[in-house]
């Protein structure tokens, strides 16, 4: 049976890298899920923090140019035990960021065995504390399996004689958290809203920056033993509640219409058809969502200095930092294959629109970069310039700024220098291109460019990003698919001929 964990917690285990914390300093602290949502976060603000991290992963060649160098990354399964002690050598605190809830089998049992495997391993490397992060709800009702998984995980690690610290959590809202996304989704696509009685169900939501506090801080908490410390914002409010704070912050109106049944079943297929959910997931969420999740416990409050937000200023925050955070985890990251992704002419259906196509040239990836940091200007777009034309001309008619910007230089780049309607927002030379669209369109757009190593060659992708704001910023979207079709596909072609000829 294969289980549904973030990349960073399994695979075979192989050596680790040279690099060792100093002789008598600290030992590493073991990150697993450091390609999940929570866990690709947690990376960054350890590493900036200064923590030597080992982290564990199933593909640790495609996280390795993500950590700093510092970082070591192994490779090691949480479902097999065997795996587990060379990847705990010199370990002082190990981080525990595995869930099984997409998976297509028995996750309680694989949640059972994960964490089994992870607490004696921990416990027989001497490890000195393990931190956890559960989810929030009551013990004495009938919990969902979801949500009675997640405590009875914490139970298994508190049963290895490590000190466990278990922090629970409700609903963390963040750009990329599989909540946050759908309530975004049901909010941008639908002007009415069918809400079934789990939408009034009362929660208390976290901003993603106070769950990574909490983690942080939970490496130094003078906490002795094993502790559960219940987390949440500073408002208990309902799926329903959230939803219509959302829809404030984008302009948004957006009526309610209440009915009185609707089983997580129904529920959940409902939410595939209009959200990014996979239906399997969808009903394990939802089946979690029917329990209230607050805070009763207020011990957290005197063992951290962490001070949450409320939910409007979580979301506000969610939203003015998504172009900083674009490029930072989401929630589908740590899904297996098996939850697919459905998609109609190079379209993916969710939150926001991708074209991705990729294209192979057999030059180094110096050579294959080349044309995409000459792009634009008097350059143009290597194919169907009199499209890219009339779209400038259209852009400044409606108060854009059009094509007459050009670029600075025609050979050379640097980040937020102005491209056409474009504005560079990442540049790395020989590798990556990020550009952000400044031309009037309902919504906000990418278009980015990334080349790889592949074999004797190179690996160029081409994904054009569209984020739609309502029912406009669709239509907008699927209107021009053809135009896209014709205009993205004959770039990526263009820019492997030229790369050819150089």
């Amino acid at each position: 049976m294969r289980v549904t964990i973030p990349d960073a917690a399994t695979a075979s285990i192989s050596s680790p890298m040279d690099t060792h914390p100093t002789e008598g300093g600290p030992g590493f602290v073991l990150l697993t899920g450091a390609t999940g949502y929570v866990g690709g976060r947690l990376l960054r603000d350890l590493e900036a923090r200064g923590t030597p991290v080992r982290c564990l992963a199933r593909r640790p060649d495609e996280l390795r140019p993500r950590v700093s160098p510092r970082t070591e990354v192994v490779a090691g399964d949480v479902l097999d035990r065997g795996s587990l002690d060379a990847a705990f050598a010199g370990v002082t605190a190990a981080y525990y960021l595995v869930h099984s809830m997409g998976s297509s089998g028995s996750f309680e049992q694989a949640d059972r065995e994960a964490a089994r495997n992870f607490a004696e391993a921990a416990g027989n490397a001497g490890v000195g504390r393990i931190i956890y992060l559960g989810g929030l709800g009551r013990q004495e009702e009938e919990l969902s399996p979801h949500l009675r998984s997640r405590q009875e995980v914490g139970h298994i690690l508190r049963g290895s004689g490590v000190p466990v610290v278990e922090l629970r959590a409700s609903i963390i809202i963040g750009s990329g958290s599989l909540s946050f996304e759908m309530i975004r989704s049901l909010v941008e696509r639908l002007p009415v809203m069918v809400t079934p009685k789990w939408v009034r169900v009362q929660a208390q939501p976290i901003a993603i920056d106070d769950v990574l506090a909490y983690l942080v801080e939970a490496l130094d908490t003078p906490a002795e033993g094993s502790r559960v410390f219940e987390i949440g914002g500073t408002d208990q409010v309902s799926y329903g509640d959230i939803m219509q704070a959302y829809a404030r912050q984008r302009g948004l109106r957006r009526p309610m219409l209440p009915v009185p049944v609707l089983s997580p079943r129904l529920s959940s297929l409902w939410l595939g058809l209009v959200t990014p959910l996979y239906a399997r997931i969808g009903r394990k969420l939802i089946e979690s969502i029917v329990h209230p999740t607050v805070v009763a416990d207020r011990s957290a409050d005197k063992v951290f200095t962490v001070r949450p937000i409320g939910v409007e200023e979580a979301i506000r925050r969610a939203l003015s930092a998504e172009e900083r955070q674009f490029e930072a985890t989401r929630w589908s990251d740590a899904l297996s294959s098996a939850g697919e992704t459905r998609s109609w002419g190079g379209t993916r259906f969710g939150p926001r629109r991708l074209d991705s196509r990729t294209v192979t040239v057999n030059v180094p990836p110096e050579a294959a970069f080349a044309p995409i940091a000459r792009i634009g200007g008097r350059t143009g777009w290597y194919a169907w310039n009199g499209l890219w034309r009339i779209r400038g001309f259209l852009d400044l008619l409606v108060g854009g700024v059009g094509l007459r910007r050009g670029r600075p230089s025609p050979t050379d780049l640097h980040v937020g220098d102005a491209l056409d309607f474009w504005r560079v927002e990442v540049f790395e030379p020989g590798r990556r291109l990020r550009l952000r669209a400044e031309m009037k369109v309902p919504g906000r757009a990418w278009l980015e460019f990334e080349v790889r190593p592949e074999g004797t060659g190179s690996r160029i992708r081409q994904t054009a990003i569209f984020d739609p704001v309502g029912l406009s910023g669709r239509l907008y979207w699927y209107a021009l698919w053809p135009v896209h079709h014709l205009v993205f596909g004959g770039m990526l072609r263009g820019i492997a001929r030229a790369a050819m000829r150089i």
